[in-house]
């Protein structure tokens, strides 16, 4: 039987071979030791699945990097690029074309209130330095506040803004970045014992932090609204609305991170919709377009934008709007409204996702919380439900997951992982049945989790 792309599994297994050897001879990989590294060749995508080197078909779980939100090889997005590029394939950032003009409406008319001026960008991490660089700009103050247990992105601000171990060795504090702690209630560092005492206690936390770094030294406090490669640890109600008060007061401007959170992949069209807040500005990648081809981008908030009205804006890029990028912007967005896709999404979420993880919680005791919103769910496994020791160090992995997730691959499911944590983040598009067969096959793996708790 033929793959997706017409290849025969004889011809697939000769191309995975080739493209093994190649890559392991030329490509240096990212976030990874080279002479360990053994990737898997992938030879083929097609909705919510890949197929790898061997001809295996896989549910894709993780929607790569969280960002097939459309799924894999949409029709119209693909369609779409090659329509483009027949007609116009690239032009320099000055000059106007349809494709940009028109995706910069459509996120513009999806974006919380007035923010309506869309700079583009070539992916997340640039856009978060771009928005850091217009914040400094606009405030003309130095320091910007992120938390830990955040990530948002590998270039040079954007790791040190970045709340993990990734920002380690690039951090040579120097950066101008203060780090905070956010709301997280199942390891909170507040002895919270409730959502609404967890979030109290956090913006004492961060009005505190203001206080002492000197409220007009910083320019800005950039979040996820919903922290992704974290943990995707939903803000409890009120937190993000006591950020943004702490922002008016001192000046400060409010960067909503939607990098991985937004189109769709919350059941809204921005996470920060789920939370009636509107920031001063929002970067955004990876769903505007689910990454068929690369495109990031800032939305601007009139007060912020006016700054540069008289004034040179010293920022950009070669491929800013890239018209093959933009124009796969627009195909994924108008597919999305058409088609019902984020309104999939909060259903699949509320209904199939949330319920089934809940439902395995209750049987593995593994599973130490299970949180999320829409097609945006963690898992956090543990040794020890009652300690919360967690299944993998912080920073760190173990036999114990490594098993656990060649368990769900082995059997037809990628999931992402991220040290003690399984992430169910599948594609918008997904089906109740293939959430369901995913789930099914989540349920055996973690009986491998579950030999290691005590």
């Amino acid at each position: 039987m033929s793959l997706p792309n017409g290849l025969t599994p004889d011809a697939a297994r000769e191309q995975a071979a080739r493209a093994y050897e190649l890559d392991r001879k030329h490509v240096f990989h990212s976030w990874a030791a080279q002479s360990t590294l053994k990737p898997m060749v992938i030879s083929a995508a097609q909705g919510s699945y890949v197929w790898d080197g061997d001809g295996n078909r896989l549910l894709d779980f993780s929607s790569q990097m969280v960002n097939t939100n459309i799924g894999h090889q949409h029709p119209k997005v693909v369609a779409a690029i090659q329509e483009q590029a027949a007609k116009l394939c690239t032009i320099a950032p000055g000059y106007a074309n349809d494709a940009r003009s028109e995706a910069a409406r459509l996120i513009a008319e999806r974006t919380p209130g007035e923010l309506n001026r869309i700079f583009f960008t070539n992916a997340g991490a640039d856009a978060v330095e771009h928005a850091v660089r217009m914040a400094r700009l606009h405030t003309g103050r130095p320091k910007v506040l992120a938390r830990y247990r955040s990530y948002h992105g590998g270039t040079e601000t954007a790791v040190n803004l970045t709340g993990d171990p990734r920002r380690w060795p690039n951090d040579h504090g120097n950066s101008g970045v203060v780090h905070f702690f956010g709301p997280f209630r199942y390891r909170s560092q507040f002895y919270a014992s409730t959502e609404a005492e967890e979030s109290q206690r956090a913006l004492e936390h961060l009005e505190q932090t203001i206080a002492l770094e000197g409220p007009g030294t910083i320019a800005a406090i950039i979040l996820e609204s919903v922290p992704g490669t974290a943990g995707i640890m939903v803000p409890p109600p009120g937190y993000l609305a006591g950020v943004r008060e702490l922002c008016d007061r001192h000046g400060i401007v409010f960067i909503a991170d939607e990098v991985m959170a937004g189109f769709g992949r919350t059941g809204k069209w921005f996470a920060i919709d789920n939370f009636d807040v509107v920031p001063d500005l929002i970067t955004f990648a990876k769903g505007v377009n689910s990454g068929y081809v690369p495109l990031g981008g800032v939305a601007i908030a009139p007060h912020i934008a006016a700054t540069f009205d008289n004034r040179v804006y010293p920022g950009g890029l070669t491929y800013s709007g890239h018209p093959l990028a933009t124009a796969a912007a627009v195909a994924t967005i108008n597919a999305m409204q058409e088609e019902g896709i984020v309104e999939n999404a909060a259903d699949i979420g509320a209904r199939v996702i949330g319920p089934g993880l809940r439902e395995l919680a209750e049987r593995h005791p593994s599973i130490g919380e299970v949180r999320g919103l829409g097609v945006f769910w963690a898992i956090e496994l543990v040794r020890d439900r009652e300690t919360r020791e967690p299944l993998a160090p912080y920073g760190g992995t173990s036999p114990a997951m490594t098993e656990t997730v060649a368990a769900a691959k082995a059997a037809g499911l990628l999931l992402f992982v991220n040290f003690n944590r399984l992430h169910v983040v599948p594609p918008c598009t997904i089906s109740e049945s293939e959430t369901k067969e995913g789930l099914a096959i989540l349920d055996q793996a973690l009986t491998l989790a579950d030999a290691h708790t005590v």
